[in-house]
C-alpha cells in the first residue's frame, strides 16, 4: 500500500508545495494547519511519516512532537527556520528523527522522506545507543561522550558521527553520506569535508 505522509504547517504555500511533490512521488498525503489538528489527524490516520513545522498555532511543533513521541514511534521530520540551530537541536532532543530547513528544495524533502522511511521501516535500524571503545553516542538523548566527557556537536556533526559509527568497518561513499546528512546526494558538495574535520577535532 502507498505510504501515507502527514504534512503539518500553517503556511498554505508550504503545504501545497510539499503535498504536490509527495503525491507526484506516489505518496498519499493528509495535511493539518495547527498543532491540535495535527494530533487529531495523526491519531486518526496513523501516517507512516510526519513532516512537522516547529512554529504552529494552538500547540507548537515542539509540544506536538513530545506528545506524539509518548504515543507512537512514527518517523518525524521537523521543519525549521534557516540557520536556527537551536531549533534543530531541540527538535532532535525531543524525539524528531530528522529536520530540514525552510526554504527547502522539494527534491531534498523527497530524498529525506525516502531515506527516513528506509531507515525506520527496513530490517536494520540505527541503534539508539552506540559504543565504540571510549566513545558513546546516545541518539535518544542526542548526546556524545568520550572517556565520560561530553562533546558538543552541531546537528549535522552529530548525524555524521552517528552515521559513521553505525557503519563502523564499512566504507561509505560521499554520495551515501550526503544522502543521509543532507537528504540529496551531490558529488560537488564539499561541506561534508568540513563536518568530518570538525567532528574529528572535537573528538
Amino acid at each position: 500500500m502507498t505510504q501515507l505522509i502527514l504534512v503539518v504547517d500553517d503556511e498554505p504555500k508550504i503545504v501545497r508545495l510539499a503535498r504536490d511533490y509527495l503525491e507526484k512521488n506516489n505518496f498519499r498525503v493528509v495535511t493539518a494547519g495547527d498543532g491540535q489538528s495535527a494530533l487529531i489527524t495523526a491519531r486518526k490516520e496513523k501516517p507512516d511519516l510526519i513532516i512537522l513545522d516547529l512554529m504552529l498555532p494552538n500547540i507548537d511543533g515542539r509540544e506536538v512532537c513530545r506528545i506524539l513521541r509518548k504515543e507512537s514511534d512514527v518517523p518525524i521530520i521537523m521543519l525549521t527556520a534557516l540557520s536556527e540551530e537551536i531549533d534543530q537541536v531541540t527538535g532532535l532532543e525531543i524525539g524528531a528523527d530528522d529536520y530540514i530547513t525552510k526554504p527547502f528544495s522539494p527534491r531534498a524533502l523527497i530524498a529525506r522522506v525516502r531515506a527516513l522511511l528506509r531507515r525506520t521501516t527496513g530490517d536494520v535500524k540505527t541503534p539508539s545507543m552506540i559504543r565504540i571503545g571510549n566513545l558513546e553516542i546516545d541518539a535518544e538523548r542526542y548526546s556524545v561522550t568520550y572517556q565520560n566527557n561530553p562533546i558538543k556537536l552541531t546537528p549535522n556533526e552529530f548525524k555524521l558521527l552517528q552515521l559513521l559509527a553505525s557503519h563502523a568497518g564499512q566504507t561509505l561513499t560521499r554520495e551515501q553520506i550526503l544522502e543521509d546528512i543532507h537528504g540529496v546526494a551531490s558529488s560537488f558538495d564539499r561541506s561534508i569535508d568540513s563536518h568530518i574535520k570538525k567532528s574529528a577535532q572535537k573528538a
